[in-house]
């Protein structure tokens, strides 16, 4: 029997894929929810598939649980952002629904507070996942991949830098603009420190070049230190193509720190829009790494890239790739945890990887100095 899922935001730059992914798999029954019902029934005649079901669903409204319960739901896919500054009602909907739930969330406090729903949904016996996208499931697939290759993990450094061409939605810029320039605490040194957002910049190795990135804020900050507990540096950089747009969203950030901007996440839609007055320059090479370093088994120095490269706009491909294998492996019966728990140690690399297949993004390793 197929597994209903519900995806929520599926005509979102992210929810439109997980959508497009699922609608082809027969081992899913796909109900596609969002606030637009026109942009539901475009997105529904597209797929050319009578099964595919709609619903008119607005987290925020007070009757959207019982809404959601309406539609019996087994798996909710929640990818409406950006989840910085969001409860958790969505998936405490899903535990009176009786579903499962994952979602795409890259928001620190969001991310690591999920926690606090593992003993109800134990209870349940139901599964809630948070963060099932780059960060934390990809990046912490990447680390645990290479971790064998060390004797002692000292460093862990990883980036994201998109192409230009990339689509990006008002969720994902306010996600973005909503810590530059604020103070952002990380582990450095084998001890906490502060940086801010956009700011404690440097130049990025791709495979396809160098591009600049500044310190961001994700939940790894908070749960790499606590899994790689040898580990004494953590951080996360990320940046834009271009350097005309890198250099004017640091320019934002210095606002922000110096209390001229108060919320610069406001402007986010009026932001995008000057954003794509851009989108003839630059191209739609992405890319994502994730270096380790520290001392191999033969005592030696040892530092290791886990890279990945993405093309002809397969970019926003990656952070919804996490969430369809995990919904795919829950539907052939693949996954027993129970709980509340971030995406962190349920996917291996291979399995992420074997994701990727028909897009054009390429992944490596490689040692570095």
């Amino acid at each position: 029997m197929a597994l209903r899922v519900v995806v929520i935001g599926a005509t979102g730059v992210f929810g439109s894929r997980v959508a497009q992914r699922l609608a082809r798999d027969a081992r899913f029954e796909l109900v596609l929810a969002g606030r637009r019902r026109d942009a539901l029934k475009a997105m529904r005649a597209s797929f050319e598939d009578p099964s595919v079901r709609i619903a008119t669903l607005d987290t925020g409204d007070a009757r959207f649980a019982a809404a959601l319960a309406a539609l019996q739901p087994q798996l909710v896919i929640h990818t409406a952002g950006p989840f910085q500054g969001q409860d958790y009602r969505v998936a405490e909907a899903c535990l009176a629904a009786g579903s499962d739930y994952v979602d795409l969330a890259d928001g620190r406090g969001f991310v690591t507070g999920i926690e606090r729903l593992h003993e109800r949904a134990l209870a349940a016996g139901r599964l809630l996942v948070t963060g099932a996208s780059s960060v934390p499931a990809l990046s912490a697939a990447a680390v645990d991949a290479l971790l064998p290759r060390f004797a002692m993990l000292e460093t862990i450094e990883h980036t994201i830098n998109p192409g230009n061409r990339t689509p990006r939605g008002d969720a994902t810029v306010a996600s973005i603009l909503g810590y530059c320039g604020r103070p952002i605490r990380v582990w450095r040194d084998g001890r906490w420190q502060v940086t801010h957002g956009w700011m404690d910049s440097r130049m990025q190795r791709f495979p396809f070049g160098r591009r600049r990135v500044g310190a961001c804020e994700i939940p790894d900050l908070d749960l790499f230190p606590a899994r790689y507990r040898q580990v004494r540096t953590v951080m996360f950089r990320a940046g834009l193509e271009l350097p005309l747009l890198q250099g004017g969203t640091w320019c934002a950030a210095v606002l922000v720190r110096l209390g001229l901007i108060r919320n610069l996440a406001a402007y986010a839609p009026a932001l995008r829009r000057f954003s794509e007055l851009f989108l003839r320059f630059g191209s739609e090479v992405g890319g994502m790494t994730v270096e380790l370093g520290g001392i191999a088994a033969d005592g030696r120095p040892l530092k290791l890239r886990w890279w990945l490269s993405a093309d002809a706009g397969d970019g926003p491909q990656v952070p919804v790739t996490p969430a369809v294998v995990l919904a795919r492996r829950m539907a052939d019966g693949r996954i027993d945890a129970k709980g509340a728990t971030p995406c962190v140690g349920l996917l291996t690399l291979e399995q992420i990887e074997a994701g990727f297949d028909g897009y054009a993004l390429r992944t490596g390793v490689e040692t570095f100095e």
